[in-house]
């Protein structure tokens, strides 16, 4: 079972550090933005504390069951940041970006500190400097709508 000194710093560490994501969606003025990170990281990191300490000792119950039920959440929080607006959808990337954040909290909260960090920083490179390049090629939208008259049987 896990002491309170490090219980609490993995759900600290896990809040900061899906601030820090969050603080770059904010910054680009995205639906999901500081507090929704953080939010969403310290959650999954409670969730995985609660779950390795509660169910560690007992062999016949598998403590990743609860952390796998994050996952399922975090796929719901994410369906309602996609939006379609006539033939565009918007909001995949932030959809991404809370899954990838319910992500680094549960492997904060598993105690994987260096991978987390580690992680953090390739969210970053790819929500600033990935942008950049899409923005400079013109790739942005790579898809073509067809009408179902154009689609040859």
């Amino acid at each position: 079972m896990l002491e309170f000194p490090e219980t609490f710093l993995r759900i600290l560490l896990a809040t900061a550090l899906g601030a820090a994501i969050g603080f770059e969606r904010e910054r680009s003025h995205k639906s999901a933005g500081l507090r929704t990170n953080a939010l969403v990281a310290m959650g999954a990191s409670l969730i995985t504390v609660i779950s390795l300490s509660s169910f560690s000792d007992n062999p016949l119950i598998d403590p990743t069951r609860m952390i796998s039920n994050i996952v399922v959440g975090i796929g719901f929080i994410g369906g309602g940041v996609i939006l379609q607006q006539g033939q565009k959808i918007r909001g995949i990337t932030t959809a991404a970006t809370l899954w990838v954040v319910a992500a680094i909290g549960i492997t904060i909260g598993m105690g994987f500190y260096r991978e987390a960090f580690f992680s953090v920083l390739v969210v970053y490179f790819i929500l600033t400097f990935l942008w950049l390049v899409e923005k400079k090629t013109g790739n942005r939208i790579l898809y073509q709508s067809l009408q179902d008259e154009e689609v040859e049987k």
